[in-house]
């Protein structure tokens, strides 16, 4: 969980980076920032933690350009509001920190788009090697959510709240928080988390009870999920010993969502090791589903031919599963979505569907 330790490391780091600067200009050096270069190209396989993550190719940001120095003076003035925030004990949102640096008294410190002030977070993640959780940044809520038979402790600002997933919540199920380290699982009965992709099949399952019946948790992802949705899966993985899958789309879109949340995404694979969860499974709509099922289908985009033939080169998707998958879809030209199963009946996804899926995989 997360500790007032944690915080004070990141404060320090903060600073260590700062003076770091310092020592530059003082030593007649012009000031640089190394950071990896997020990149496909720059993501190797981890033997030991089984997860995507950045090589050694680096990028430098150097003051010895316009755009460089004015790179470093935006980071000089982030890390400072940053540092306030530690010792005040705030927080705020990376929207917020958009619109504060209009406050800043260098106008060539203000950020000109949420983009930069965003990579910007990210730079800062990567040199210190602390999460823009412990800098108390988070960002706006993702809404997703948690539904079935666990009991959990979390920490706010009015205090300690003991929370059941099912008893103590409307259909609407707990909302995760911006920074799952503050939650302590109490106690539970799942025998696996099922982390769904739509917000209208989570409710499907919901409705029909599926989380009941198989002593399953429903995390609903909410589309690309979130870094506080794919760390709770983590924990929940990690720390129960849960068998998680990943039920998605049949689309190149939603195996990506499946990829992130197994094996971590480029842009946040500095903390993989922290997010991502190798041993998940797809349980999604797969391209054989679409022709055995006769399910309801969109013809592929060419946006979608050249995602399918992207992933063939994926390192994530480098499985004879995915080549034998993505090489039929493309092959069929078709895509499915979840809702697809509706179908063949409302309870066909939770009486039959699911069910045979997660039987054969021997999750159930």
């Amino acid at each position: 969980m997360s500790t007032k330790q944690d915080e004070e490391l990141a404060q320090e780091r903060l600073i260590d980076l700062a003076a770091e600067f310092y020592d530059q200009f003082a030593a007649g050096e012009v000031p640089q920032m190394n950071i990896p270069t997020r990149t496909k190209s720059n993501i190797v396989f981890d033997e030991d933690s089984k997860v995507w993550v950045y090589g050694d190719r680096t990028s430098t940001r150097s003051a010895n350009s316009v755009r460089g120095a004015r790179k470093l003076l935006k980071a000089s003035y982030a890390i400072e509001f940053l540092v306030n925030q530690l010792e005040e004990d705030r927080s705020s949102t990376l929207r917020e920190l958009y619109y504060l640096s209009e406050s800043w008294d260098n106008e060539e410190a203000q950020f000109q788009s949420q983009d930069e002030s965003n990579q910007l977070i990210e730079d800062l993640e990567i040199v210190s090697q602390v999460t823009r959780e412990d800098f108390h940044m988070r960002p706006e809520e993702s809404g997703a959510t948690l539904m079935g038979p666990l009991e959990l402790r979390e920490q706010t600002r009015r205090g300690e709240r003991d929370i059941h997933c099912q008893e103590d919540v409307g259909e609407g199920g707990y909302q995760i928080p911006n920074n799952p380290d503050t939650i302590e699982f109490l106690d539970h009965d799942v025998d696996f988390v099922l982390c769904v992709e739509t917000g209208g099949m989570r409710d499907r399952l919901v409705e029909n009870g599926f989380d009941d019946e198989y002593n399953c948790l429903v995390v609903h992802l909410k589309g690309q999920p979130a870094r506080a949705t794919r760390r709770i899966t983590k924990r929940l993985h990690d720390e129960l010993d849960l068998p998680v899958v990943v039920f998605t789309d049949g689309d190149p879109w939603s195996y990506r969502i499946y990829g992130s949340v197994a094996y971590g995404s480029i842009k946040s694979a500095h903390l993989s090791e922290y997010l991502a969860t190798p041993e998940a499974r797809f349980v999604g709509i797969q391209p054989e589903d679409i022709v055995e099922y006769d399910l309801p289908t969109d013809p592929l985009a060419d946006s979608d031919i050249n995602a399918l033939e992207s992933e063939l080169e994926d390192p994530r998707f480098e499985t004879d599963y995915w080549t034998e998958q993505i090489e039929l879809q493309l092959d069929i030209e078709k895509k499915a979505e979840q809702q697809a199963l509706a179908a063949r009946g409302l309870d066909f996804v939770t009486e039959t569907y699911l069910p045979e899926r997660l039987s054969a995989m021997g999750v159930l």
